[in-house]
């Protein structure tokens, strides 16, 4: 798989729609990680990242203008015994939860299917970070329509065992703009991956088309004693 620009891949793209990065520095001992998400409407568009504990949660910027919640409030992020959840939805509380009781990744996520946000029926991406004794991996998913047709949810799950230095898997919820919105196809994205996490952030929020972009989530996982930092970043306020 040829190694792409992560940087072309945003801009080259006006709505990509909610993203979700992870990898490992070039330097192998860290693990990255980025979430991102864009809207279109006035309802999409009002929302920060805050931090939650550990994680982070989405919140109305402007309460008052909040229309409906039920598909952009949402904690993004969360961690569980180390490992670390990432998700564009609330499907991020199913995982913990049956983790939590033993089920797999893949085995929480047959739980659920795509938004049911007709004619879009956005897929739902996911990721789980695993870290142990020095080791790190990784899995994704996004669980899609099939062409469009509600009747029919298609589930991929992706597994990243010792995930090679300098490179990390993009995987978002749009091929692009449209009307309905065209659902990611294929594996996720090979992309690179930097040393400097501020580096790696105001790439991806400068790379972000500035109309659509909301809020970004990055963080650096140090893969031997799980210390972390975070960033991020908020067109509004």
């Amino acid at each position: 798989m040829k190694l792409l620009s992560l940087e072309n891949e945003l801009k080259n793209n006006t709505y990509p729609g909610r993203g979700i990065v992870v990898g490992r520095t070039p330097d192998g001992r860290r693990a990255a990680i980025a979430y991102f998400i864009m809207g279109r409407s006035e309802n999409s568009r009002n929302r920060v990242f805050v931090e939650d504990g550990n994680g982070i949660r989405t919140q109305a910027y402007d309460p008052s203008k909040l229309t409906d919640p039920s598909l952009i409030i949402y904690a993004p992020v969360r961690m569980r015994d180390g490992d670390v959840i990432v998700t564009n939805g609330d499907q991020t509380d199913t995982i913990y939860a049956l983790v939590q009781e033993g089920a797999t990744f893949e085995q929480a996520l047959r739980t659920r299917e795509f938004e049911p946000d007709a004619p879009n029926y956005t897929p739902r991406i996911s990721a789980i970070l695993h870290f142990a004794e020095g080791s790190f991996e990784y899995e994704m998913s996004i669980l899609k329509s099939n062409h469009g047709n509600p009747g029919s949810c298609n589930r991929y799950t992706f597994d990243y065992e010792n995930p090679a230095a300098g490179e990390g898997r993009f995987i978002h919820t749009y091929q692009g703009d449209g009307s309905p919105l065209p659902s990611f196809e294929g594996e996720p994205k090979l992309v690179a991956i930097p040393d400097d996490m501020d580096e790696f952030g105001d790439m991806i929020w400068n790379s972000l088309n500035p109309e659509n972009k909301v809020s970004l989530f990055v963080r650096y996982v140090d893969i031997e004693d799980g210390s972390f930092a975070t960033r991020i970043y908020n067109k509004n306020g």
